[in-house]
């Protein structure tokens, strides 16, 4: 034998993380995992295929809590056992998500893929590969280690294998990627989908109208007409998908366990999501400053409260200094819009820039699910149609609510930019500007039982109208179907219908 396979046979683990490897991957025993729920979400086919391609060697889901990353990771592996026959042992999982026994573990990533190769595959990454049949990675969390990315580099420029990672915190996935261009794609997979809720609550099965691979169509006037015409074609399906949205948001949890009372489920959400990235997630600070977590909470809550919108630096500032006691100032809170940004609870839809001028205005605020803040607040509003008939008060603040969402949704479709338009001067606002190359798409967000042809057109034709602005049409989301603008420059769709688009 070879003084480097002595060097490499010498590699050990200290036993509890060894144990806990093994425990953690039973299908090297060829023993059952966890039992997973049997339904897969639409990442499910999508990563697979990214993985089995394998045109990057790294293949990164990112999300908030609880929207499903282990579970997806855990189906891949059962369907790489059970369907597509990888042997067991050419399969490592490790979820890094607060592991005490990695601490004294000089890079783990490397030091882990090492003991794999000598304890479990039997043989280097690169002679499973040539023999036909490469290893799978599957590392969950795996941001919460330090130096991370440079430790994946190194394993991936060095050795053929197919790495999956999975992470909750976008802040520190972007900071890796630089150090792996080339090496990485990306999926985001964010809440259930209007027609992830229709399957998994009502076994109804509906089709995207957007392929997977680009924006070009909604460039065209006629895919957003067909958005409309596939949601009422869809009617009978969409409407109690979309009532089950309303009532309860889009996280698993809530839909795949309806019997259990909403009061349950917000206290879970609090507790796994909300708490969970305030108190680990965005704790630790640059250079170890711990950071303030009940200016944290503060700062959620008020984002919460003004989903949808897009409140002044003064709002911010007179509010968190109120509940606070402190004299709290603009930059620290921005600061922390952006950490929780980070953990992908939101998003800060900033303002257009055009014309190479400075943006003026605030960034506009789009919670990820409306459950959380149902669940944070302590304060369910309802979307749907009947909902609000039975409780008119509810409505403006529904339709912050539906802006909030729709915002969201725009901005989970990869490469596509999302800007909102502040009123300027003589131009009106205009809740959401999609750019596709060098074309715009004006969006606005009318939620509310009766529209007003002409003003609550307003903004879409003002844009329209502007030469400069490229922008051949605009949407008009609705609350209701069948809404009917005499402007043939516009399109009206129902949030429901919007929804069923991916």
């Amino acid at each position: 034998m070879s003084v480097a396979r002595d060097m490499f046979d010498m590699e050990r683990l200290p036993p509890a993380l060894d144990a806990y490897l093994r425990q953690t991957n039973p299908w090297w025993e060829r023993r059952p995992g966890p039992q997973l729920p049997p339904y897969r979400r639409w990442a499910f086919h999508t990563t697979l295929r990214k993985l089995e391609l394998g045109l990057a060697p790294i293949t990164v889901i990112r999300g908030p809590r609880q929207v499903g990353k282990t579970t997806l990771q855990l189906q891949i592996i059962e369907q790489l056992v059970s369907q597509q026959s990888i042997p067991p042992a050419h399969i490592l999982r490790v979820q890094f998500d607060d592991l005490p026994s990695l601490r004294g573990v000089q890079e783990p990533i490397l030091a882990l893929t090492r003991w794999f190769e000598n304890r479990v595959l039997q043989k280097s990454l690169n002679e499973a590969a040539r023999d036909g049949q490469p290893a799978y990675l599957f590392f969950d969390e795996v941001q919460n280690l330090r130096d991370w990315s440079a430790q994946l580099k190194a394993l991936v420029d060095h050795n053929t294998v197919k790495v999956l990672v999975t992470g909750s915190s976008a802040l520190r996935i972007e900071l890796g990627r630089d150090s792996l261009a080339g090496r990485i794609t990306s999926i985001e997979l964010g809440t259930l989908l209007l027609r992830e809720v229709a399957e998994l609550r009502f076994g109804s099965s509906l089709q995207p109208v957007l392929p997977e691979d680009g924006l070009q169509p909604l460039l065209r006037q006629d895919f957003w007409q067909a958005v409309q015409d596939q949601g009422m074609r869809n009617r009978e399906a969409r409407d109690p998908a979309f009532a089950a949205f309303s009532e309860r948001g889009g996280y698993p949890m809530a839909q795949a366990r309806a019997e259990i009372p909403w009061p349950e489920v917000s206290d879970q959400l609090n507790e796994t999501v909300i708490r969970r990235a305030i108190q680990y997630d965005l704790r630790m600070g640059e250079r170890g400053r711990r950071r303030d977590g009940q200016l944290l909470e503060a700062v959620f809550r008020l984002a919460s409260r003004y989903a949808g919108q897009s409140p002044s630096r003064a709002v911010y500032t007179r509010e968190l200094q109120d509940a606070l006691a402190a004299n709290i100032g603009w930059q620290r809170i921005r600061a922390y819009l952006q950490f929780l940004e980070g953990t992908l609870l939101l998003k800060l839809v900033q303002p257009l820039e055009l014309r190479l001028k400075r943006r003026r205005g605030n960034p506009k605020l789009c919670l990820c699910d409306h459950g959380l803040r149902a669940s944070w607040l302590q304060e369910v509003v309802p979307l749907h149609a009947q909902g609000l008939d039975d409780n008119p008060h509810l409505t403006d603040l529904a339709g912050h609510l539906a802006e909030s969402i729709v915002g969201f949704y725009l901005c989970g479709l990869p490469h596509l930019d999302v800007a909102h338009l502040p009123e300027r001067d003589t131009d009106p606002e205009v809740d959401f500007v999609l750019t596709v190359g060098e074309r715009r798409i004006p969006l606005e967000v009318k939620y509310r039982r009766r529209i007003d042809l002409q003003r609550d057109t307003l903004g879409l034709r003002a844009f329209i109208e502007k030469t400069v602005n490229n922008a051949p049409f605009g949407i008009l989301v609705t609350l209701h179907d069948g809404v009917v603008i005499p402007d043939p420059r516009i399109v009206p769709v129902s949030l429901p219908s919007l929804l069923l688009m991916r």
